[in-house]
C-alpha cells in the first residue's frame, strides 16, 4: 500500500498575543464569557505588514527545517486558507516564490476550518496516485483582517497562525483513511458575503459584509453533531474502536464543542489534543498547528494511531485517520 506519510511538521504563531484583558473596548462584564464560553484566552495577531502568504511560508521553513529538505525538492504545495491574500492568484503562488521552490506546483483549496482535512485527505491522493512523491500542505489563516473588530459574536474567538504538513510517499504509516462531507444547503451560516461575484465591492451597502460572519449557536449544534458523526463513520470503516486510537487532534473552534465530542464517542477528554486556550480559534490552521505542537510535546509519536477532525464553512467537514 503507497501512504502519504509524515516526514516532518511546522508552524507560525505571530509574535503578538492578544489577551482577553486586552478587548477592553468590549464591555469588561462581556470579556470573561470568552474564556467561559469557548475556552479562549488569548490570540496571536499578524503586523500590519503581514499577510496570509508570510505565516504559510514561515511555518514552510519551519517544517523544512525540520525534515532537512531543500524547498526546490518539494513537487507540489497546496495552501488551505479562508482568508487569502488577494481573490487572485492563488496564495499558495507566492509561497513557492517566498520559498524558492521553483520545481513545486501551487494552489489554494478553501474549506473554511475543514481546509486542514480537506487539506491532507488531498495530498494523501496525489500521492496515492503514484505521480507524486513529495507534497507541502500548508494551512494559514489571518482572520483579525477579515474580522469585525467591534463584533464581539466573532472577532475574540479567533487568531492569526499557520501550520504545515510535509507528505512522502511510503507504505505501512501514513494517512490510511479519510471522510469527507459537505452541506451546501446550509452555504450561508459561515460566510464573507461581499467581495466575490455574488456581491462585488460595487454593490456592498452594508460595511458589514466585508467581514465574516457565522450564525454561532448553528455552528455549535452542527459541530458536535457532525464531528462525532465522521469519526465514528471513519472508525467504523477501518475497523478500530475509538478506544485504540492514540490521539484525537481536532479543529481548535471552542472547549466545549471538543469535550462534547469527546463525551459522544465515549474517550476520555484528555485523549484530545487541546491548545486553542492559547491561539483561539485559527480555523483551517488549526489542525496543522495542533499536530506540530502534540509532536513536538511527546504526545503524538512515531507509530501513533491519530485521528485528525474538522468541522466549518460550506458547512463542511471530515477526519483523517493516520499512522504516524
Amino acid at each position: 500500500m503507497r501512504n502519504a506519510v509524515i516526514l516532518a511538521t511546522g508552524r507560525y504563531l505571530p509574535s503578538q498575543e492578544v489577551t482577553n484583558q486586552d478587548l477592553d473596548w468590549f464591555p469588561a462584564a462581556a470579556l470573561g464569557k470568552i474564556s467561559e464560553k469557548t475556552g479562549v484566552f488569548s490570540r496571536r495577531s499578524a503586523t500590519h505588514d503581514e499577510c496570509t502568504s508570510d505565516l504559510a511560508a514561515h511555518a514552510a521553513r519551519d517544517c523544512l527545517e525540520k525534515a532537512g529538505l531543500a524547498a526546490d525538492e518539494l513537487e507540489g504545495i497546496i495552501v488551505s486558507t479562508s482568508s487569502p491574500d488577494r481573490v487572485q492568484p492563488a496564495t499558495a503562488t507566492r509561497v513557492q516564490h517566498l520559498l524558492g521552490a521553483r520545481r513545486a506546483f501551487a494552489f489554494d483549496i478553501n474549506s473554511v476550518c475543514s481546509g486542514s482535512v480537506y487539506g491532507i485527505s488531498l495530498a494523501d491522493s496525489l500521492i496515492k496516485s503514484g505521480n507524486h512523491e513529495r507534497i507541502l500542505f500548508i494551512a494559514a489563516e489571518l482572520y483579525t483582517k477579515i474580522l469585525n473588530k467591534q463584533d464581539f459574536s466573532t472577532f475574540p474567538y479567533f487568531g492569526d497562525g499557520a501550520g504545515a504538513i510535509l507528505f512522502e510517499a511510503g507504505s505501512e504509516r501514513g494517512v490510511l483513511d479519510s471522510v469527507l462531507r459537505t452541506d451546501g444547503s446550509a452555504c450561508d451560516t459561515i460566510s464573507v458575503p461581499g467581495g466575490g461575484t455574488m456581491m462585488p465591492f460595487d454593490r456592498i451597502t452594508n460595511p458589514r459584509s466585508a467581514y465574516f460572519q457565522m450564525d454561532g449557536k448553528r455552528v455549535y449544534a452542527f459541530a458536535i453533531e457532525k464531528g462525532a458523526e465522521v469519526i465514528r463513520e471513519l472508525l467504523t470503516r477501518s475497523g478500530i474502536a475509538a478506544g485504540d486510537v492514540d490521539l484525537f487532534v481536532s479543529h481548535q473552534a471552542n472547549i466545549n464543542i471538543i469535550h462534547a465530542i469527546a463525551d459522544q464517542i465515549e474517550v476520555p477528554r484528555e485523549r484530545f489534543f487541546v491548545n486553542l486556550g492559547r491561539y483561539g480559534n485559527t480555523a483551517s490552521a488549526s489542525v496543522p498547528i495542533a499536530l506540530d505542537e502534540a509532536i513536538a510535546s511527546g504526545k503524538a509519536k512515531v507509530g501513533d494511531l491519530l485521528v485528525t477532525v474538522a468541522f466549518g464553512g460550506g458547512l463542511s467537514w471530515g477526519a483523517n485517520l493516520i499512522r504516524l
